[in-house]
């Protein structure tokens, strides 16, 4: 199934802004949960996120490698929020010491009836650098979202996957 992802969508309100992106999956609920906290692999198909490493557990402190398209990468150590199996995971993040700038990123399933998926993608931003770091979000991190949720599409619905 060739689903197309909605194009992510950047919002702000005040001193806090949401980049938000979905697309639709025909897999399993239960596969593409697999493919989203199975870090280990995610450098074989994941083109935003190259590398994850940590436990999948609230409290928990995991390594993240983003590499935003046409931008430089970095790593961040954000702390997972919530884990609800097979529904949704998030985590937060902050740039150097909280309030400067601020991210909590949000991975969400939720099952439209029968092998049909939609996978929510999105993260609420605030603090002081937030004005300076707009036209990155809108650009290179909106992309990220966007290829990810496509190479994450192509993988729950290849052959075997299940």
């Amino acid at each position: 199934m060739d689903e197309k992802p909605s194009v992510p969508e950047y919002r702000k309100s005040g001193s806090t802004a949401e980049l938000y992106s979905e697309i639709m999956i025909r897999s399993p609920l239960r596969c593409i949960w697999e493919i989203l906290v199975d870090f280990r692999n995610y450098p074989e198909w994941n083109p935003f996120i190259r590398e994850i490493s940590g436990r999948i557990e609230e409290g928990a402190r995991i390594t993240a490698d983003l590499k935003p398209p046409g931008g430089t990468g970095t790593k961040i150590h954000p702390v997972i929020l919530k884990v609800v199996p097979e529904r949704e995971f998030r985590w937060m993040g902050h740039l150097f010491v909280r309030g400067l700038f601020d991210g909590e990123h949000v991975f969400e399933i939720w099952p439209m009836g029968g092998d049909l998926c939609l996978f929510v993608q999105h993260e609420y931003f605030s603090g002081l650098f937030l004005p300076i770091l707009e036209n990155m979000l809108k650009n290179g991190t909106a992309r990220g979202f966007d290829e990810m949720n496509r190479a994450l599409n192509a993988r729950a619905e290849q052959p075997g996957s299940t």
